[in-house]
């Protein structure tokens, strides 16, 4: 993997790194004092998702609750699309009433969150909640800086894109750019992608396109996607419309309204275990593939009560433990899942193993992570204007919920 050593983790982002890590070495003695306190009771705690993450971490909250009655009462759990969230976080701090104390997101809320300020700095609490230089490794470590102090990473996959397909309706898949494009243009409305601003797969593929296609910067998707855009532009004319998420493209596939969608690993494997998509249904990685990893937080709204946020804090660190972490590779819904370095499917539950070895595919995911390239997403800013420029250039208006 090459992601440590990427361009995509600016000096900037570095040096936010270095300064966090520099802080925690010098107040240790003064963080006892400051460290948010628990209540003389146990607090509710509201949980929200826009990722799916709950697939990987509903037992893990579980657990957590289970375990530490005196200092949760209970999680209440909500879901809503990626979009909305900052807007309604922000709402909330406006109000000074923040009634969501978790957020379970990936890397597009972090970086909407970002852009709108809502985020809890994290870093003081790094000796509590544990410190990234020692919790992760390779591409997570990397997606973690990129976060900075705004969120922990709690689940990472090298991610895809790969396309799914029906195998009785699509006897030879493509193997190339190319051959996707003719294939569209031969099989009008058969294919699509959801959006990327709400969706894993349709994200990865997007930022996977400059890195294929040779792009002059793939790192700048306003200045240095010229292919990019080009070669979606002509993909649009064949795509019927774009589902707000992903999930409609698996049933889609599932109904026979589509018969080639673009996928990742995790998305692969999940809807086969739940039922949602023929367990006979088939994936193709693209020749000479690269592949953009993809990442789960958990973020902390600013604005919390000091109880809230100290058991917010210690939920956090529960969920970095390794016996937690080893819980997330679940049903292989971000396949392999861990964010901690370290962590093995052998360590997993027994049900996880089970489900893993039957609808996992490790005999072709394994070799196929081992020779391909990963690149990491982009950094916050940039992958805010790619969301903004797609919608605007590209899908906006075939958009559908």
């Amino acid at each position: 993997m090459n992601i440590p050593g990427h361009p995509a983790f600016s000096r900037r982002a570095l040096l936010r790194t270095t300064l966090g890590a520099a802080a925690t070495a010098v107040l240790p003695a003064s963080w006892a004092q400051g460290l948010p306190k628990f209540g003389s009771s146990p607090v509710p705690l509201g949980v929200i998702d826009v990722a799916g993450n709950l697939a990987l971490t509903q037992k893990v909250f579980d657990a957590y609750g289970a375990a530490n009655k005196e200092r949760v009462s209970r999680f209440t759990f909500t879901r809503s699309p990626a979009p909305e969230l900052a807007g309604k976080i922000r709402a909330m701090q406006a109000a000074n009433r923040v009634e969501l104390h978790m957020v379970l997101t990936g890397l597009d809320g972090i970086a909407a969150g970002i852009e709108q300020g809502v985020w809890q700095d994290l870093s003081p609490y790094y000796a509590q909640i544990g410190n990234p230089a020692d919790l992760y490794d390779g591409g997570a470590a990397a997606i973690q800086k990129q976060a900075g102090g705004n969120g922990m990473l709690i689940a990472y996959s090298p991610q895809g894109p790969i396309l799914e397909f029906a195998p009785s309706r699509v006897a030879k898949p493509p193997k190339t750019l190319d051959d996707l494009l003719a294939w569209t243009k031969a099989n009008p409305n058969k294919f699509f992608h959801a959006r990327p601003a709400n969706s894993g797969p349709g994200r990865t593929f997007v930022m996977a396109l400059p890195y294929m296609l040779g792009d002059k910067d793939p790192l700048d998707p306003v200045k240095g996607w010229d292919k990019t855009w080009a070669y979606l532009k002509e993909l649009n004319k064949n795509v019927e419309y774009y589902p707000s998420g992903t999930t409609p493209t698996m049933r889609e596939l599932a109904q026979g309204s589509r018969d080639l969608i673009i996928s990742t690993m995790g998305w692969d494997i999940y809807p086969r275990v739940q039922g949602i998509v023929p367990k006979d249904t088939a994936v193709t990685a693209f020749d000479k593939p690269v592949f953009v990893a993809d990442g789960q937080f958990v973020a902390i709204p600013k604005g919390l009560p000091e109880d809230r946020l100290a058991a917010a804090l210690d939920v956090l660190k529960f969920m970095l433990q390794p016996t937690q972490q080893a819980m997330v590779y679940a049903d292989g819904y971000l396949y392999p899942g861990p964010a901690r370095k370290g962590i093995t499917l052998s360590q997993a539950p027994a049900e996880s193993q089970k489900v893993l070895n039957e609808f996992g595919r490790l005999s072709y995911y394994e070799p196929l992570l081992a020779s391909t390239p990963v690149k990491a997403p982009l950094e916050p800013k940039p992958l805010i204007a790619m969301f903004r420029a797609w919608d605007e250039q590209i899908g906006g208006q075939k958009v559908k919920t």
